[in-house]
């Protein structure tokens, strides 16, 4: 069994709340939504095995990624952080790895920033290892009849820098808690009329599910 911190103690005495943040990114590319943070929203504020889920619409403009990830880390001290955001794949992504670029060619930000061949954080290292329980997550999702894989590449847009930033910051802040990114798919109605695969937004929502349990059994084990 894993024991417990001093602070950890203190929570339990004094009934402090516990929190577990969720972030998903608002729409982008001409769509009106995105199933990563509506598939979040939809476990805001609920309590799980003690602990609350706190979560965060991200802004998908260049500049202000970066603050706003740190800013929750430091506002809300959560025991773990689980950052989503969509992509056109078949299949629910567990990301294994962030990289230190921002590359884009075809889309843009939100803002209109097309960085190309950008350094995230000159001072950081190429890249970081996840620390969310990954063959575990897939494992569960995989029980449940939920279509993922464990990825290799977050891309190099949006996903990738929060997944890298949030991964620099805990690091170099000393904050060992579980932490990663997931991809999700896109929404049956947004791709009528295209050739990309689709996930229903109730199989997007049991699976973040599944990951929060996850990764909330990997805090107490």
């Amino acid at each position: 069994m894993k024991k417990n911190t001093y602070r950890e103690i203190i929570e339990q005495v004094l009934g402090m709340t516990k929190n577990i943040v969720l972030t998903g990114f608002e729409p982008f590319g001409g769509s009106q939504i995105n199933p990563s943070i509506i598939a979040c929203k939809s476990y805001e504020n609920q309590i799980i095995s003690d602990y609350e889920i706190k979560v965060f619409e991200i802004p998908l403009r260049f500049k202000e990624i970066k603050n706003q990830i740190e800013e929750i880390v430091k506002q809300e001290e959560p025991k773990a952080v689980i950052c989503t955001g969509q992509s056109p794949r078949p299949v629910i992504s567990v990301e294994r790895v962030a990289i230190n670029v921002a590359d884009l060619v075809k889309s843009a930000y939100n803002c209109r920033t097309k960085p190309e061949d950008e350094i995230l954080d000159l001072a950081g290292p190429a890249a970081y290892f996840t620390k969310l329980p990954i063959k575990l997550i897939k494992s569960n999702l995989e029980e449940d009849k939920i279509p993922c894989e464990i990825s290799n590449s977050a891309g190099t847009y949006g996903c990738n820098q929060i997944f890298y930033h949030l991964m620099h910051f805990i690091n170099t802040n000393n904050i060992n808690i579980p932490a990663g990114f997931i991809h999700v798919p896109s929404l049956p109605e947004q791709v009528i009329g295209k050739n990309y695969p689709s996930m229903s937004i109730e199989t997007i929502k049991r699976g973040i599910g599944i990951i929060i349990n996850t990764t909330i059994e990997e805090l107490t084990t």
